[in-house]
């Protein structure tokens, strides 16, 4: 699975973007507390999911195919 981060995330972890193997598919929910462990500094950090280029919810299902974005909120000015 390929994860890209953006904004303060991509600023935070100093890359914009990794590979990631899978051993089987998981929920954006494991996917997000698998991060947590490897980045906590991400602990408190608020950002959404896309799964291969749309917003999904924590039940969503990722797979080793999949692309995942973490995008912080945007402020506009």
């Amino acid at each position: 699975m390929k994860v890209l981060y953006f904004a303060e995330i991509k600023e935070i972890l100093a890359k914009q973007s990794e590979e990631i193997a899978l051993d089987s598919t998981l929920t954006v929910e494991q996917l997000k507390i698998n991060l947590l462990e490897q980045y906590p500094v991400l602990k408190n950090k608020t950002y959404q999911v896309a799964v291969n280029e749309e917003f999904v919810k924590d039940d969503a299902i990722v797979e080793q195919n999949d692309t995942v974005a973490l995008i912080p909120p945007v402020s506009g000015g």
